[in-house]
């Protein structure tokens, strides 16, 4: 088969045959002309049409646009027109007379009048097709393809005519039952001959073979484009090749048309996906060893690029550390300034995730601090136009300004100013990192509601056209946060229903299992199940070292919970101290810092030193409220009230539990909204208590029924705010929580002097102990 000509082109020269006759009425001729120019100018990212083309029968989908339009021959629409020219060509001869008539279909050049003139030669007549058209440019592109093939190409050229328009026989019988003389070729109607004969086994071998293999015709060109369409596709969505897909590409590679250079690119990438790093190697150095071969050095800054990419993505950081450098050496070598951006962007983005491999990359300056770096980066892709590396630097400066307490108003005015730019300048692929960025703004605001919105927007409206790991991250975050908010089988659910041509990157199954484990393990811990939870998160504490720093602490933080429900405190603390260090290091963020200050505080409080944590306590307040972190704020705000009524200073813990409650109810999260009850109600209790207490006996004794009282409001009021955190506690199955609502409220019906409620309590109690004790491991 030849570089560009097919029986469908061939088809399409029909059709522009019969246009420029005027065969067709004005009516139907814009139809007909988008006929036509749909299947020319084939869009590479119409992944449907381009997959049509390669059917190689399209000839079906030709009978389907034209069978409804009419010609000005009456009973004959353009369908027919274009069945008589096909069936016209009635053998090999007659298609190079066909082809080589072609251009007279296009109107004559500037020259070509001149010279008539010049010359003195009457006018001749010329066709009506510009030849700068689209249209025009297709008829000579295929007249001078068809000129460069050998004869034993245009003759396999005619053998897949035969085949393609073989399926249009019984139609065009109908309409024309005298015109037909052989299905193959005129000449064996001349010759008298018919199939059975051994001459025409021998011209026709390849038809009488296998008519069904032979109606699939392609082109150098077609499968081009075709693998093209592929390698951005899966370099924009992060995929991996489709089986379907597989199969088609076999098929050009056993019909020899397939360009290698892009079948090893392909392979490349698809290994990649599949976490086959040995086959990934092979098949890039494959690649650009054809590009090396044919002198196309521009490729090589590209082949360091995708090497330090493949060598990060399999651990070996020192490795990809020195090809990104020389990379980006060559690209500025070479002056390719769109390699360059992408290779600083990288470098950028490996330094956030792995801080600590950057060191030698600090000392040579090449990004300076991260500040710099991402004002370079936006700088230069300003300058070069590339939208999409602008909106991500934009959203990374949003990122770090979270991460490092910065303002609020200058974080969301960067989310807008990203999300301004994917809509004017049509950049989808941005959309999902720029909904992602707003719901961790939302959720670092105290806002879940809104959060969860976000992500539920993106998957909804934006998830088909955005990039694989986009749809991921998405999907867990909409996963913890419905566990947050205490609806576990709508979370487990939601993780489940993962797409599952997204987990066959083995990439991102690793990514989905990891937090698949997190939250199992945060399950089993709210129930109590904690040798199951030990197991889990031993799992995930093997993966560490290959883990992103943000995961590394989610996973260190289950373990700190963990010691403290064992009762382990001064390995916990131990543990925070390590963790601290760690952080300080390698992920850099105020509320990991806030969070760890929070837990020393409330380990201080659990061994019975609270006045040692109440510095740290109310320091994480300040740091949590200086980067406005309301989350954090209550968190540090529940340590604070712990050790106020360890302190007995239970005034001041009722009233500040107060003013976090209603702010803590906001954030959605069953865990913190009902600790915060459970400390109200112990708040309440604690001024019940001092109720009883005041004065002298001789006061007692005046204001014994107003204390009374007062007394029992206290404890009506502590009872309310125990049945509330029970419910909260219940919605996230918290076993710990529910044990010690029920106990604290057994003590209160023991003091009410009704036993029958505090035996039913206690019955209650022993019942769910051994109710989830039986279930066993989640």
């Amino acid at each position: 088969m030849g570089r560009f000509l097919t029986p469908s082109k061939i088809a399409l020269l029909v059709l522009a045959q019969i246009y420029s006759k005027g065969s067709i009425p004005l009516c139907s001729n814009a139809k007909v002309l988008n006929v036509l120019i749909s299947r020319i100018l084939l869009d590479p990212s119409d992944s449907e049409e381009l997959l049509r083309q390669h059917d190689g029968n399209t000839i079906l989908d030709l009978e389907r646009a034209l069978t409804g339009q009419a010609s000005v021959i009456p009973g004959r629409t353009v369908w027919d027109l274009l069945l008589k020219g096909l069936w016209a060509i009635d053998c090999a001869d007659a298609l190079d007379w066909f082809i080589t008539e072609v251009p007279s279909l296009l109107g004559k050049t500037r020259d070509e009048l001149l010279k008539e003139r010049d010359e003195g030669l009457p006018p001749q007549p010329a066709g009506k097709i510009v030849r700068t058209s689209a249209l025009g440019v297709f008829i000579r592109r295929c007249s001078l393809e068809y000129l460069r093939l050998q004869f034993q190409d245009s003759t396999a050229l005619w053998m897949d005519l035969i085949a393609y328009r073989m399926p249009t026989k019984r139609a065009f019988t109908r309409k024309n039952p005298n015109a037909l003389r052989s299905a193959f070729d005129c000449n064996l109607a001349d010759l008298e001959l018919d199939v059975s004969n051994p001459l025409t086994g021998i011209m026709f071998r390849r038809m009488l073979g296998d008519v069904e293999t032979q109606q699939k015709a392609y082109s150098t060109h077609e499968s081009e484009k075709l693998m093209e369409f592929q390698v951005s596709e899966m370099q924009s969505l992060g995929g991996r090749l489709p089986d379907t897909m597989k199969g088609r590409l076999k098929q050009l590679v056993d019909l020899g048309t397939s360009a290698p250079k892009l079948t090893h690119y392909l392979k490349f990438l698809d290994s990649w996906r599949a976490g086959d790093f040995t086959s990934a190697f092979d098949n890039l150095h494959r690649y650009f060893d054809y590009t090396m071969q044919s002198r196309d050095r521009t490729f090589y800054q590209y082949a360091l690029l995708n090497l330090a990419i493949l060598q990060a993505d399999f651990g070996c950081h020192a490795e990809a550390i020195p090809a990104m450098q020389e990379a980006i050496a060559t690209a500025r070598e070479n002056r390719d300034t769109t390699c360059l951006n992408y290779c600083m962007s990288w470098l950028y983005h490996f330094g956030r995730a792995f801080p600590a491999q950057m060191q030698s990359i600090r000392e040579a300056g090449i990004l300076g601090n991260e500040t710099e770096g991402l004002n370079f980066l936006k700088s230069r892709a300003k300058e070069a136009e590339m939208w999409t590396l602008l909106s991500t630097s934009l959203l990374s400066e949003a990122k770090m300004n979270l991460q490092h307490g910065g303002s609020l108003a200058m974080c969301f005015e960067n989310i807008v100013k990203a999300s301004h730019i994917n809509v004017v300048k049509n950049v989808p692929n941005c959309t999902g990192p720029a909904l992602l960025m707003k719901s961790t703004f939302f959720s670092r605001t105290g806002q879940t509601h809104q959060a969860y919105s976000c992500g539920e927007r993106f998957l909804l409206c934006h998830a088909k056209n955005a990039p694989m790991e986009d749809v991921l991250k998405c999907t867990v975050r909409q996963g913890t946060l419905l566990a947050q908010m205490g609806r576990p089988s709508e979370s487990q659910t939601t993780m489940a229903n993962m797409p599952p041509h997204i987990l066959k990157v083995l990439k991102y199954k690793v990514h989905h299992t990891t937090h698949t484990l997190i939250l199992q393990a945060r399950h089993l811990l709210h129930r109590g199940q904690l040798n199951a939870a030990s197991q889990i998160i031993g799992q995930l504490i093997a993966q560490q070292p290959h883990a992103e720093a943000d995961t590394s602490s989610q996973v260190s933080l289950l373990e700190i919970e963990l010691l403290i429900r064992r009762r382990e405190l001064m390995t916990a603390l131990q543990q925070v101290h390590g963790l601290a260090d760690k952080v300080s290091i390698e992920n850099n963020d105020v509320s990991v810092k806030c969070r760890l200050m929070t837990l020393k505080a409330s380990l201080f409080a659990k061994s019975g030193k609270a006045l040692q944590g109440f510095s740290l306590a109310t320091r994480a307040v300040e740091l949590a409220f200086s980067a406005r972190i309301l989350p954090g704020i209550w968190e540090a705000s529940l340590a604070v009230i712990h050790i106020l009524l360890q302190s007995h200073e239970f005034a001041a813990a009722q009233d500040l539990a107060t003013a976090v409650l209603p702010q803590a109810l906001e954030c959605l999260d069953c865990d913190l909204i009902g600790r915060c009850f459970l400390l109200l109600a112990d708040s309440y209790v604690g001024l019940a208590g001092l109720e009883a207490g005041l004065g002298n006996q001789e006061q007692k004794d005046k204001e014994i029924g107003r204390s009374r009282q007062r007394q029992i409001q206290l404890l009506s009021s502590a009872a309310q705010m125990l049945e509330k955190a029970g419910e909260q506690f219940r919605r996230i199955q918290e076993l710990e929580g529910q044990l010690e609502v029920l106990a604290k409220m057994g003590r209160l019906s023991m003091w009410r002097g009704d036993v029958a409620l505090a035996n039913e309590l206690g019955e209650k109690y022993i019942t769910l102990k051994d109710e989830y004790t039986k279930e066993g491991v989640y």
